[in-house]
């Protein structure tokens, strides 16, 4: 692959202001693209990764967005293409973690995490679409390991990300011959030192005996964002063998 395979191309990774969205953001920069990054709440982050982006030497752009809201929503695809005068990649990375029993699971909770993980991501696309057909572009969702497996703590988590694989395969048929569309599904991703005990135990359950980090989720991200545009339509699990 060439050292700026995104050379010319932007890209838009929502949420991209912290976390494995900012580690995204900063591989698909050092691939040579610009980068605008969504957050919704946590500005200085964003400022901190914009100025980080800038740095390499890519043209940047925090803009701050609710993926819930189609009017949030067309505004920030709306600035993006107004800095970078086209749009080339979008990752919808935005999403939300819960956990709560399933027998007492209330609507609001079932809903908020839905509105988010799920609906954003339809939101966002169809909002980005006219443009990334105009460049014949790719969408890179962030799903889950959850949306393969049950992990009862985490029923509504998991049923989102289960809706949005499938959103990625009637995405990837919808869209197509311009645009590709695929998904890549983190196992556990080591980025918080308090869940020491826990990455422990993960470890210890996955095949390459370590936990996944941002920059493996976001080299996945970047192959279906550089790589072939034949590939569309995937589900591509990123966690060391975790849900083998």
């Amino acid at each position: 692959m060439p050292t700026e395979p995104l050379s010319g191309k932007s890209a838009l990774v929502t949420g991209g202001s912290r976390r494995i969205g900012r580690g995204i953001a900063l591989a698909l920069a050092r691939a040579g693209a610009d980068v605008a990054i969504t957050y919704r709440s946590s500005a200085q982050q964003a400022a901190e990764t914009v100025r980080d982006l800038e740095d390499l030497g890519r043209p940047a752009l925090a803009v701050q967005c609710d993926v819930r809201s189609e009017s949030s929503v067309r505004a920030a695809i709306a600035a993006t293409v107004s800095r970078f005068n086209r749009l080339d990649i979008l990752v919808n990375n935005a999403a939300v973690f819960a956990s709560a029993p399933l027998d007492t699971l209330s609507l609001d909770q079932w809903d908020t995490v839905f509105e988010t993980n799920a609906r954003g991501p339809f939101l966002v696309a169809r909002e980005a679409l006219p443009h990334l057909r105009a460049r014949e572009g790719r969408i890179v969702n962030i799903g889950s390991l959850g949306g393969e497996h049950p992990w009862p703590a985490h029923a509504h988590y998991c049923a989102s990300k289960a809706a949005l694989h499938m959103l990625t395969l009637a995405m990837a048929k919808a869209f197509a011959p311009q645009v590709s569309v695929n998904c890549v599904a983190p196992g556990w991703i080591e980025l918080d030192p308090q869940d020491a005990e826990l990455a422990v135990h993960f470890a210890a359950r996955t095949p390459m005996r370590r936990n996944g980090s941002a920059e493996d989720v976001a080299q996945a991200v970047l192959f279906f964002a550089a790589g072939p545009r034949f590939v569309t339509g995937q589900v591509l699990a990123v966690d060391g063998g975790l849900g083998l």
